[in-house]
């Protein structure tokens, strides 16, 4: 395979929220504002191992939530981050946020340090969903954070989820419909997935909650799909839903397999072929930090047939499909080598479909696709 380019992008990963919600198994800590200080010092002394600034075309402040920090540490935090990834070209500098902790100086603050793509963690407008996903906000806080970020010209890519606990289909379809009054420049659409780990989990194994059933699921997951393409946006991933020119270019980044920096507890880069993840405990990678060890928890260099079948998964993930020639000459193998047998069953099985140079995912394939790419890794 051919040499990986420098990366053109980066992830700082920011812990903290408010409270942890019973379906997150994220790397984050909730209600602990003390260690905000000491986790910037860390954050500082990890860019520092770079040596050198290094120029981005995208940059991603996710978490966590940073617009969880204080005015002075999320300027500090921005600031911080501008100056080891400085921007260039056509960049796109996203950051997350919830509504109900974006208020307007905050949002003020974004749009004055370049932050032209905010994405709010809504999950829904129903106050008895997001009581249930035990969200701190409600639909009057999501309306008026999406007014504030609209003021500062940044794009706004709103988060939902359906199949919560006991939701019906007809929840879901007004979920939509109250996104769409706001008229988001991009949507991301994600079925709840009950984690080990989660208090969801432990609720589920004492019988305390049940995951909606797999045809409601897919019946409200097609439901986004129509409503959302029926309403001029262009489906460009399995969950990702864009207004044309609006897709998000940090995440292709990662779906076209090509390298990343990433800082913070629990972020993962790739680099030069080598995947490394940090430590997720936000009080151990502060302590190593501070101790001038690496925070890195996990590393690994994939090998040119990992890395090869990784780029194939991801590219499918996209509506678009593959390029066959493409990828071949990319990875200098071909698909028929990686997974010849399992791909031409899945289009036998009408889950892919197959052109003279174009691989990609069916109608059918869409709604089964967590299904088939362990298949495709493995094979």
């Amino acid at each position: 395979m051919r040499h990986l380019a420098v990366p053109r992008s980066a992830y700082i990963h920011v812990p903290f929220c408010a409270r942890r919600c019973g379906y997150c198994n994220f790397s984050v800590v909730a209600d602990r504002a003390d260690l905000v200080p000491a986790y910037l010092e860390a954050l500082e002394l990890e860019l520092q191992q770079l040596a050198v600034p290094q120029p981005v075309e995208t940059l991603f402040l996710g978490g966590g939530t940073p617009t969880q920090l204080a005015m002075g540490e999320l300027d500090q935090l921005l600031s911080l981050v501008k100056r080891w990834f400085p921007c260039e070209g056509d960049f796109e500098f996203s950051v997350e946020a919830n509504p109900g902790e974006l208020d307007e100086p905050r949002a003020q603050l974004l749009g004055a340090a370049g932050v032209n793509r905010i994405s709010l963690g809504a999950q829904s407008f129903d106050e008895g969903k997001l009581i249930g996903l035990e969200r701190l906000h409600n639909r009057a806080d999501i309306e008026q954070s999406c007014r504030w970020c609209r003021e500062t010209g940044a794009r706004v890519s709103i988060d939902l989820i359906f199949a919560a606990p006991r939701e019906k289909v007809s929840t879901w379809r007004k979920d939509l419909a109250a996104a769409l009054e706001l008229a988001p420049d991009h949507l991301s659409t994600y079925g709840l997935t009950i984690e080990r780990g989660t208090q969801f989990w432990n609720r589920q194994n004492r019988g305390v909650l049940t995951e909606v059933d797999e045809e409601t699921q897919r019946q409200m997951y097609e439901l986004a799909i129509e409503t959302l393409m029926e309403s001029g946006f262009d489906h460009y991933e399995v969950s990702s839903f864009a207004r044309p020119g609006c897709r998000c270019v940090h995440n292709q980044v990662y779906w076209q397999g090509k390298p990343y920096f990433g800082v913070g507890p629990g972020a993962a880069k790739y680099v030069n072929g080598r995947r490394e993840v940090n430590h997720r405990s936000t009080s151990t990678y502060i302590k190593r930090m501070r101790a001038g060890e690496s925070p890195i928890e996990m590393s690994e260099a994939l090998s040119d047939d990992d890395r090869a079948r990784e780029r194939l998964v991801f590219a499918l993930r996209m509506l678009d499909g593959l390029d066959i020639e493409e990828f071949n000459a990319e990875c200098q193998t071909s698909v028929d080598a990686l997974a010849g047998a399992a791909i031409d069953r899945f289009v036998k099985q009408r889950l892919l479909t197959r052109s003279e140079n174009r691989l990609a995912l069916t109608r059918q394939g869409l709604l089964v696709s967590d299904s088939l790419w362990p298949e495709l890794l493995t094979t």
